[in-house]
């Protein structure tokens, strides 16, 4: 199997390094960092064994790229806006005619169907990472704690063909299994809706949001309404004991600031309409609000604006 990554960041460089690393053959878009990459390679800095990739296919265009079987999507959907110009070359250059499989390992709900809209002839899986990694440097990653990934197939067509990505990944020393994919965007709602908003809006990180008895339950009420909303879209499988068990997990990390606190601190524009705006229109409609967490992100919006903008 041959893979492509586009966005080699934490997410993109931590499991296209992992991949690399078992012996696959890897394929890296860069930006800003492709000349140190191609001179320096890749770091991963990693709880779970670090590694360096000396030799890195690096790119700095798909057109560039050779022919492969998935192309792994690890930038954020804030920049979903290039996928067509940056899938098209990959897409259109498969040996047999045979599209790659497109795995998006992004947040939110929603992303897949606006991604399939751009690009009808995509083999879609959505990648739910339950991971803390980040980008540090030019061709540096640190990956701090979990990494384990579900896979949903949305519109790949035989799940054997999803499945291969699932067995290489567990090759390469990844956590991975198939699961049902509406199930799979919903339980990883769970953890993000409450902590990436909550770590922007109080300006704090996970640990501190649970060690205050007022924010540990305003983050289980969250995490509540989140299942609640799921269970009224059909996805029953996910029940309350489920929030119980993310805050136990999240207990146990490093203090950890999710993705949008990131980009929130380096005043780049935060995923709120996949993390927010889309799953809250959809509890709405299913009769299920998600009060809280509509407070929050207007809360969100204000605060982006008021440095996008301003």
């Amino acid at each position: 199997m041959r893979y492509a990554v586009i966005g080699t960041g934490g997410i993109g460089g931590y499991y296209g390094g992992k991949l690399a690393r078992s012996d696959r053959d890897v394929h890296f878009l860069l930006h800003t960092d492709y000349d140190y990459v191609r001179c320096n390679g890749l770091q991963v800095d990693s709880c779970d064994g670090s590694f360096h990739l000396d030799n890195v296919n690096a790119y700095t265009s798909t057109a560039d790229m050779p022919a492969v079987d998935v192309v792994i999507v690890g930038l954020k959907t804030t920049n979903n806006h290039l996928l067509p110009s940056l899938l098209r070359p990959l897409l259109d250059k498969a040996d047999d005619g045979r599209k790659p499989v497109v795995l998006l390992i992004q947040n939110g709900i929603g992303v897949e169907a606006d991604v399939q809209r751009m690009l009808p002839d995509a083999r879609l899986m959505a990648g739910l990472a339950f991971i803390c990694s980040a980008k540090r440097g030019p061709g540096h990653i640190d990956h701090q704690c979990y990494g384990h990934i579900n896979l949903g197939n949305y519109s790949v067509g035989s799940d054997d063909d999803a499945k291969v990505v699932a067995d290489d990944m567990q090759a390469a020393g990844i956590t991975a299994r198939m699961v049902d994919y509406e199930e799979a965007r919903w339980r990883k709602a769970v953890w993000n809706m409450p902590f990436n908003g909550m770590t922007v809006a109080l300006g704090a990180q996970t640990d501190q949001l649970l060690k205050h008895p007022a924010t540990r339950a305003l983050i289980r009420r969250q995490m509540l309404e989140v299942i609640h909303a799921a269970n009224a879209c059909g996805v029953t499988a996910i029940t309350e004991e489920f929030a119980d068990q993310m805050i136990r997990n999240t207990d146990e990390m490093t203090p950890y600031s999710p993705s949008m606190k990131l980009d929130y601190d380096f005043h780049r524009p935060m995923e709120i309409e996949y993390l927010y705006s889309r799953p809250l229109a959809m509890a709405r409609e299913a009769g299920a609000p998600m009060v809280s967490l509509e407070m929050l992100e207007a809360e969100l919006r204000f605060l982006q604006e008021k440095y996008l903008f301003v």
